[in-house]
């Protein structure tokens, strides 16, 4: 006999259910990005894309100096004592 309670008719239920729940937010994403206001892509998003935005770069441009610097001391000849 088949239980009521089996393991694939609990994932069946489980997965149907929040599948119609979902909504597809696709087609307002790119009414978003595709509109023509004259900002980069990757501003288009609001307040939390440039914050975001601008914390990469301030890492970016951190991490590459900071580079720079120790390549530049290991480039430097060692005092001999």
């Amino acid at each position: 006999t088949r239980h009521l309670f089996s393991f694939p008719v609990l994932a069946h239920r489980a997965f149907s259910s929040s599948a119609r729940q979902l909504k597809n937010k696709v087609p307002e994403a790119q009414k978003l990005f595709q509109a023509d206001n004259g900002l980069p892509v990757h501003i288009k998003g609001g307040t939390a894309d440039v914050l975001l935005y601008r914390a990469t770069m301030t890492l970016t441009i951190a991490g590459t100096c900071y580079s720079l610097y120790w390549l530049l001391v290991a480039s430097m000849p060692q005092k001999k004592a």
